[in-house]
């Protein structure tokens, strides 16, 4: 029954990616999605209270693979935390140019919803608290000069979320997993104490 119900849900996240990619966020209904996957609309709701909260899980899976780089890196010295984090990159462009156009619409609409807003950016503000504790730890350890911990987590977040839209704009422009991995050794680079 576990089994099932794991599969189903899997099902779910499958056509939604599919549906809002190829349909946007608006279009694509529950009603399309449950089509899609093969389901009654009682069993999407038994998975996710609605389409927003679909959305959420979708960007939370997404986010896994950063989430799963960091806690491999809990032992690391910083320096070698930020290079650990590099290693999720593949997947993270690999994936880019599917989900980041459904991110970027559904953000939109977010910005429209304050309850929806402040779900979505939940996950930016954890990645901005983990950064700033990560470059405040690497200052308290001697490996990094003093910087603004604040500042410069919001500088390695700016830097990533541009670079992914110009992967997204140009996707043939660069490697971009290549320019992603240089800028964060140039940025891990600039801030060790010499």
């Amino acid at each position: 029954m576990q089994q099932r119900s794991e599969e189903t849900r899997s099902n779910i996240l499958a056509s939604a990616i599919k549906l809002f990619s190829t349909r946007g966020f608006n279009a694509a209904s529950v009603d399309d999605i449950c089509a899609d996957a093969g389901i009654s609309k009682g069993a999407f709701y038994h998975h996710f209270k609605s389409k927003q909260d679909l959305f959420l899980a979708l960007l939370d899976g997404w986010l896994q693979t950063i989430d799963n780089a960091i806690e491999a890196s809990k032992d690391m010295t910083v320096p070698e935390t930020f290079m650990q984090i590099t290693e999720a990159f593949p997947y993270i462009f690999a994936t880019a140019n599917e989900g980041l156009p459904m991110f970027l619409e559904f953000w939109l609409q977010a910005s429209r919803d304050e309850k929806l807003w402040q779900a979505g950016i939940k996950p930016y503000r954890r990645y901005h608290k983990h950064f700033s504790a990560l470059i405040k730890k690497g200052v308290d350890e001697g490996s990094f000069v003093e910087v603004d911990p604040e500042l410069t987590s919001r500088m390695i977040i700016s830097t990533a979320m541009g670079l992914l839209l110009q992967s997204l704009m140009d996707p043939k422009g660069a490697k971009w997993e290549k320019v992603a991995r240089d800028s964060t050794n140039m940025l891990v680079n600039s801030l060790l104490k010499k």
